[in-house]
């Protein structure tokens, strides 16, 4: 959202009645804000293309397109999906309101327009837009990204961040609010589910990114937390870590990637023999008994892929 404009925000009125829009322009200018002005609902997304409110105001009943209509094309639109709007509606249209509900309004102001609850009705709106627009910066910013899904695995939220790291995992395949996820995510979704404790063992993909399950608040709903992996290996604090030597280090490095013991030996060019000595040391030292569990718990102390 744009918030640099003004030092309150700025808050786009439609609405095709130039008394509502006089006295409503005044009250927010009055109060702090920029105001943008538009008489109906095209001209509304012209204008957000070029600049994007904080807010909106949206009158019910207008020429052309009317408020419903233009709340539906905004928010299914990922660059405006996000911008919360009011609608303006007469007492007489109170009964059309769960339409604007379902077409994701946030809250309506009945007419005639009392000041005191539109400035009141903004501050409280604002302050929920910006709350959230600062933990999904916070998400971003941090080395997870993170989504909601229900109980069928259908998803009910989620960041930027996560729609383009799973975008990158399933070419092609649109990621939004209301879709499902991805085919291997989801058969590994309701798999987790069956477990004892409800929550999945960690998924890893082959385009490098880890993903868990964690518990949600919400009843029915699971957060899924989207994590991308190194590439590279520290391997002087891979051996400072697990208390291993460098040439254990990179051996497990070539293991997790695949490669034989034989491979190993040809790629450090020792034979195999040796590499199943230093394999057994590893074993030893790590408390573990096979090549999986060694290179499960490195990826999962390191975040190495």
């Amino acid at each position: 959202m744009d918030t640099t404009t003004s030092s309150n925000g700025t808050i786009m009125i439609v609405d095709d009645t130039p008394g509502n829009l006089a006295l409503l322009s005044d009250t927010l200018s009055e109060a702090g804000y920029r105001v943008l002005v538009a008489t109906d609902g095209l001209a509304a997304i012209e204008q957000i293309g070029y600049l994007k409110p904080d807010i909106i105001l949206m009158d019910v009943i207008m020429p052309g397109i009317d408020g419903f209509e233009t709340c539906r094309r905004l928010k299914s639109d990922l660059t405006t999906t996000s911008i919360p709007v009011l609608f303006m509606t007469g007492l007489n249209e109170l009964d059309n309101l769960l339409r604007g509900f379902d077409e994701g309004g946030l809250d309506y102001i009945v007419k005639p327009i009392r000041p005191p609850e539109v400035l009141a009705r903004i501050e409280v709106h604002l302050a929920l837009a910006r709350d959230r627009q600062r933990a999904e910066n916070a998400l971003n910013q941090s080395p997870f990204c993170a989504l909601a899904v229900d109980h069928d695995g259908s998803i009910t939220w989620l960041t930027p961040a996560a729609r383009a790291m799973l975008a990158d995992f399933i070419q092609n395949a649109p990621i939004n609010v209301g879709g499902h996820l991805p085919k291997p995510l989801l058969e590994w979704f309701k798999n987790g589910r069956q477990n004892a404790d409800g929550l999945a063992d960690e998924y890893r993909t082959h385009s490098g990114f880890s993903i868990r399950m964690a518990a949600c608040q919400n009843v029915g709903e699971y957060l899924l937390l989207l994590k991308k992996c190194s590439g590279e290996w520290n391997l002087e604090s891979l051996k400072d870590a697990l208390g291993l030597t460098f040439r254990e280090a990179e051996i497990l490095m070539w293991i997790s990637r695949g490669k034989t013991n034989k491979e190993v030996g040809l790629i450090l060019e020792s034979s195999h023999r040796t590499v199943n000595k230093h394999l057994e040391h590893i074993y030893e030292k790590l408390g573990v008994t096979t090549r999986a569990a060694a290179v499960a718990m490195v990826l999962q102390r390191t975040g190495a892929y």
